[in-house]
């Protein structure tokens, strides 16, 4: 089993897809670091895809939950090479893909990493965190994002992960939300002036 962390008093079996919701500036980012950090720290290995913030940045805000230097980390970047830095190469720690359009790019990084702590180091409990669907929204049609995250929650389901993906509920409407939802076997909702409530398939 997964245990969501601190701020959910919750456990998930190893599979699940959670979908992390609710208004800007609600916490989001901050809670699937914080269910990530708490896997990290029990050995667990840890991916995070980026489409709003580079690699360093997500790496310092990590390394204030745990000191990550000797563990299983790994960031996705789909942020720093769409700004123009051109020279920039994969490493054991960080992979860029072009930018958050290049779903296939973004696709093919994950399954490299989730290789290398699942299949080449024996790291059976591994957490994948993705921030932000709503940045993917912005640059492509939902059913292109439906069928990237299909492929992407299955990848997760076939390792016997743990997915969070962070979404901005207030950018989307129902129609968006509710065929998304399909995807997932729990939602998160977060709020601005109260904890975090959790809600899983069978509650």
């Amino acid at each position: 089993m997964y245990d969501l962390g601190p701020d959910l008093d919750a456990e998930v079996p190893p599979g699940t897809n959670i979908l992390v919701s609710g208004p800007p500036l609600s916490g989001k980012r901050s809670l699937c670091l914080d269910i990530l950090a708490s896997g990290t720290e029990k050995g667990e290995g840890a991916i995070i895809v980026t489409t709003k913030d580079g690699a360093d940045r997500v790496l310092r805000d990590f390394e204030t939950r745990i000191a990550y230097e000797e563990r299983p980390v790994a960031v996705v970047d789909c942020v720093t090479r769409q700004q123009g830095v051109g020279d920039i190469r994969d490493d054991d720690r960080i992979k860029y893909t072009s930018s958050p359009v290049d779903m296939t790019g973004i696709g093919i990084k994950l399954s490299e990493f989730l290789q290398a702590f699942y299949q080449d180091q024996g790291i059976q409990q591994n957490r994948v965190m993705l921030h932000s669907l709503s940045t993917l929204l912005m640059y492509a049609d939902l059913q292109t994002v439906f069928r990237f995250l299909h492929v992407f929650t299955g990848r997760i389901q076939s390792v016997d992960g743990l997915g969070v993906f962070a979404i901005d509920a207030s950018a989307h409407d129902d129609q968006t939300m509710n065929t998304l939802k399909q995807l997932f076997d729990g939602i998160v909702t977060t709020q601005e002036d109260g904890p975090p409530s959790v809600r899983l398939a069978g509650d």
